[in-house]
């Protein structure tokens, strides 16, 4: 357990960090299943629209540090690579 009142401060930061980085990791999760949803279905025009709001939240992680820059990136294309193919 902390001693110091800093560390003390610091583990009460560390809390409310990890509820925001839970909360950032499932927006992602939740909006890559939605396209992946909107392919299974060749519902194409919706997972292009979907395909926004996921690149988005991936980069908003990226930005903060939940994901890597080249994890962020390659998500990204191999959706944008899918639903290109569903186009077709």
């Amino acid at each position: 357990m902390a001693n110091l009142a800093s560390s003390k401060k610091q583990a009460r930061k560390n809390i409310k960090r990890r509820g925001i980085n839970t909360a950032r990791n499932s927006a992602v999760k939740t909006a890559l299943r939605k396209v992946n949803d909107a392919l299974e279905k060749k519902d194409v025009k919706a997972a292009q629209a979907l395909m926004r709001d996921a690149e988005s939240q991936l980069a908003r992680a990226k930005g903060k540090g939940l994901v890597h820059a080249s994890n962020a990136a390659r998500r990204i294309g191999r959706l944008a690579h899918r639903i290109a193919q569903a186009g077709k």
